[in-house]
């Protein structure tokens, strides 16, 4: 089995966790740096996969945790959406005051 491969799944579970975590508890800032690393582990995901494929066991638990990912994804967004509207008119009001 080629668990390195899904080591970088894993870590990019563990990255969405700890993202959900912090917009629990409204760390923005936080959020913001672990989206960064997600996207550096995703850019080695896709070179390590490209060079050796998932066997059917492993694509079975790619897919187990990339669902886990994508209901932390969707959660992450809902708590976003208050703070990026408020962001928004904040901006908005800002610039409002500049002109």
């Amino acid at each position: 089995m080629n668990y390195p491969l899904l080591n970088y799944y894993e870590a990019i579970e563990q990255a969405s966790s700890d993202m959900l975590e912090a917009a629990r508890g409204g760390n923005w800032d936080h959020v913001v740096k672990l989206e960064g690393a997600c996207a550096l582990l995703i850019s080695q995901l896709k070179h390590a996969a490209a060079q050796t494929p998932l066997g059917a066991e492993e694509a079975q638990l790619k897919s187990r945790i990339m669902q886990r990912i994508l209901v932390n994804d969707a959660e992450i967004r809902c708590l976003a959406e208050p703070w990026l509207e408020e962001l928004d008119r904040t901006l908005t009001g800002v610039a409002g005051t500049v002109h």
